[in-house]
């Protein structure tokens, strides 16, 4: 069974992708923090990380550079969540290393699946 880490302090979005995916039959672990997230991400080995880049301690980039250096998190597919308009999440996603993105507030929960098995089918 795939563990998806998710790293956000927002709680509501937290437990609707914890229902979602948690009904598919993935694990899902949560963290409302950067800190918090990279702990989990060490402890945990997820098969992906969906990250907030809005988080309250240190931005998305920070993150997602720290994470990097971890070299069982090195190959992890990350997806950004965030609710910056479109083009500005390609352009971070990008420039942050990230596999995907998707937009916050999630609006069609196929989105959420459809990103999530495709990634781990890579």
């Amino acid at each position: 069974m795939p563990c998806i880490l998710v790293v956000d302090d927002n709680d509501e979005h937290v437990e609707l992708v914890n229902r979602i995916l948690t009904a598919r039959g993935y694990t899902v672990v949560a963290a409302g923090d950067a800190e918090t997230g990279l702990q989990a991400a060490v402890d945990h080995d997820p098969d992906l990380i969906l990250l907030d880049l809005g988080l309250p301690d240190v931005d998305g980039q920070t993150l997602v550079g720290l994470m990097r250096r971890v070299p069982e998190l090195t190959h992890t597919p990350i997806i950004a969540v965030t609710a910056w308009p479109q083009e500005t999440a390609r352009e971070m996603v990008e420039a942050y290393g990230c596999a995907g993105y998707i937009s916050k507030p999630i609006v069609r929960i196929t989105d959420l699946v459809d990103q999530v098995a495709s990634h781990l089918r890579r």
